[in-house]
């Protein structure tokens, strides 16, 4: 590698290279694309100018891999968790084209988690002493400490007087591995996401049927398409939510419920909800649903009467507070979010890619660990074809969501944010003139590009790209740190 970094130090076009590989220069595997760029005459399509890969540095155009996930990326990820965190609070305090009245807008952040497939280790603080939750170092109280010395019939204990630190590798597994139900959580995890849309039907339909017995009218609605007018709700909820993986395998969804009204001569309009209603009745209408919304799956060879799939009792609720103020503030629920929108199941100690019949024996085994069993449990349930979805989704514990999830009118959107980031650039490269709000432009650029591979060329391409984008990362905190130190 020190003979590969000193043949790229001493090249002519060292300085042209590192501002080639800039845009990916922080990734850890880069996607290389080859071909011609052209510039073309808007109105006439008339060809300006063309320019080929061949002629650049490498021989290739260097493209982040954008991957969300920060055990595989950490720069892409921690872009990525920047939007996420913009799309959030966007939809909380307005800003980015939203309202910014939706800061006024009754939202409440609930917590909806997986019932219980068996006992397994856990560190719980009574009482917090400490100021960052982050960094917790209070004392735990006994993982599962009992006078009575309870035996499963397999002829494990089922007791645990360990007072477990947050490193503990035995956190999130079972107390017995035979007894746990590896089947059910895992089927769990495939149907999240159906037991989600349903509570949140389940939801609107509260909060309707309370808009009703308060004497609020419905409102009228025209169809663009059609020209139909039906009567619809006078509430319309927007939500966000992110998926968190627990320790033990399964997730459970940490959700944002915003509570808008409905403009009959505008239905895309985000407007208040009526003064009738408020957070409180929002809160209400989430623990209804969370404790009736439930559901049995379709017949399985394996389990014929199918599994029972609702949420777990554990469900928490708080109001979402603007300005600072407040049990849980909008800053605080956009970080919070943020941050799981780039974790996966890095937290249960499995990470890898979509599994198939020649890699699936690496990771699956009926008798091992926690994981390899709920492996083994999505590969050999997916056997059927109506559940092959378990095979697919094996390698996420049969969990198949987005981490990440909106409805349409809650806030903006990712590529949004992505486009006003290239016409940034745009900017900074061309001068604002190329790039003027509110103008048509004159010149498309068509890109003839095809995939050639991953990664770097050499591991010291990737040591000189990574070092120099951690310097720009180190001058970015800097000056973070400035206007924020300026600022208070």
């Amino acid at each position: 590698m020190r003979l590969q970094a000193a043949a790229r130090l001493t090249q002519p076009d060292l300085a042209e290279w590192l501002r080639h590989v800039r845009p990916a220069a922080g990734c850890t595997r880069p996607i290389r694309l080859v071909g011609t760029m052209a510039t073309v005459e808007a109105a006439t399509g008339r060809l300006l100018s063309e320019r080929s890969t061949a002629d650049m540095p490498d021989g290739v155009i260097y493209k982040p891999c954008g991957n969300r996930r920060a055990a595989v990326c950490p720069t892409c990820s921690k872009l990525y968790q920047r939007d996420a965190y913009q799309v959030v609070r966007a939809g909380l305090v307005g800003g980015k084209g939203v309202p910014e009245q939706v800061a006024h807008h009754p939202a409440v952040f609930p917590t909806f988690t997986a019932p219980s497939f068996g006992e397994v280790h856990t560190r719980y603080v009574k009482r917090h002493t400490c100021t960052r939750r982050t960094s917790c170092d209070c004392r735990p109280e006994p993982c599962h400490a009992r006078r009575e010395s309870t035996v499963c019939p397999h002829g494990v204990r089922l007791v645990c007087f360990a007072r477990h630190e947050d490193t503990d590798a035995r956190l999130g597994t079972p107390l017995c591995l035979d007894c746990y139900d590896h089947d059910a959580q895992a089927v769990w995890n495939l149907s999240a996401g159906e037991l989600w849309r349903r509570t949140t039907i389940a939801i609107n339909r509260y909060m309707h049927r309370l808009a009703t017995a308060r004497g609020i009218p419905d409102v009228p609605v025209t169809s663009p398409r059609t020209g139909k007018t039906r009567w619809v709700s006078p509430v319309r909820l927007s939500f966000g939510k992110a998926a968190e993986m627990q320790r033990r395998g399964v997730v459970h969804f940490h959700a944002i419920i915003r509570l808008d009204g409905r403009d009959a001569g505008d239905p895309d309009a985000i407007v208040p909800a009526p003064p009738q209603l408020d957070a409180a009745d929002l809160v209400a209408a989430v623990d209804h649903a969370a404790a009736t919304v439930g559901f049995t799956t379709a017949d399985h060879p394996a389990h014929p009467g199918g599994w029972p799939i609702a949420w777990g009792e554990q469900v928490l609720t708080k109001v979402i507070t603007v300005a600072g103020r407040g049990e849980v503030t909008d800053a605080q629920v956009a970080a919070y979010l943020a941050k799981y929108a780039t974790k996966s199941t890095e937290v249960t100690g499995h990470a890898s890619n979509r599994l198939t019949g020649d890699t699936i024996d690496i990771y699956a085994d009926p008798a091992g660990s926690h994981t390899e069993r709920l492996v083994d449990a999505c590969w050999m349930l997916g056997t059927p074809r109506d559940w092959r979805r378990l095979r697919r989704w094996a390698h996420m514990l049969g969990f198949g969501g987005h981490f990440l999830t909106k409805s349409r009118r809650y806030s903006i959107t990712f590529a949004l944010l992505r486009n006003q980031r290239i016409v940034f650039r745009r900017a900074q490269s061309s001068g604002p003139q190329e790039a003027a709000a509110g103008t048509e432009p004159t010149t498309l650029v068509v890109n003839f590009l095809q995939f050639v591979g991953a990664g770097w060329h050499t591991t010291a391409d990737a040591l000189l790209a990574n070092a120099s984008a951690a310097m720009a990362r180190e001058h970015q905190d800097a000056a973070r740190e400035y206007l924020q130190t300026l600022v208070a």
